[in-house]
């Protein structure tokens, strides 16, 4: 049997830096890949393009990952940009919203880390924390990932997965404030910090806070992989995404 093709969101920068060479570049941290791979999957980059056409690239695809990244525009969510919300990216914003909006539609196989997580929750109406500590690097350390634990809510898509508490790689200074429509949360940090958040039913849509392809415990791309090789479950009705900053 084929292995189940899995595509994964990519960072678009100015400039990187490779060999002799200094260029723009799409680009992607090799642990997506490598936890794909090992999962059962085949990894496919998809660099940000024309939000046109995302429905054509989803239905090539198995399964969606949106990766992690640069802060969420705060317009799309109705709020101002607090001081210490990063740089906007608006084509990773356009391009991601669209993916998530053609895997809704379709019924095909959604997991969202970290941005991604936050992105599925805003585009379904949902709110962002735009600063919280704690949940980065060790000792305030850029660069590097912490560590903190997670514990699943019974009963969820997630605890079915993971279904008791273990610590996870994190980076992030952003979180979900209110949780969007139709999604319910699956795990949260010792804090209160939502971690987890899934669409119930059917459809296999998942977002984790924390970075999974940052370690070594593969059992939420493993869940991923094991829906995409399955047949997409798409259910009418549910909620899909705004496309559009709210006004």
């Amino acid at each position: 049997m084929n292995r189940p093709l899995i595509g994964i969101s990519t960072y678009l920068e100015a400039s990187a830096r490779w060999g002799v060479w200094d260029l723009p570049a799409t680009l992607l941290p090799a642990g997506y890949a490598r936890s794909v791979r090992e999962s059962g999957g085949l990894a496919a980059l998809l660099p940000p393009d024309s939000p046109d056409l995302a429905a054509e690239a989803v239905a090539r695809l198995d399964a969606v990952v949106v990766a992690g990244g640069p802060d969420v525009e705060p317009a799309r969510y109705g709020a101002g940009r607090d001081p210490r919300t990063g740089p906007p990216a608006p084509e990773r914003d356009a391009w991601e919203a669209a993916l998530i909006g053609a895997a809704l539609e379709s019924g095909t196989p959604l997991l969202g880390i970290c941005r991604g997580m936050q992105l599925l929750n805003v585009l379904c109406g949902g709110t962002l924390t735009q600063h919280l500590d704690g949940h980065a690097g060790p000792d305030g350390a850029t660069g590097v990932f912490g560590s903190h634990t997670v514990t699943p809510v019974p009963g969820t898509r997630y605890a079915s997965l993971v279904p008791a508490a273990c610590a996870v790689p994190a980076y992030h200074h952003q979180a979900v404030d209110r949780i969007g429509t139709g999604l319910v949360a699956s795990a949260h940090a010792a804090d209160g910090t939502v971690e987890a958040v899934e669409l119930p039913g059917p459809r296999w849509v998942l977002g984790v806070q924390w970075h999974p392809e940052a370690g070594d415990d593969l059992r939420v791309m493993r869940g991923l992989v094991a829906a995409a090789s399955g047949p997409a479950a798409a259910v009418p009705g549910l909620p899909g995404p705004l496309a559009e900053p709210v006004a």
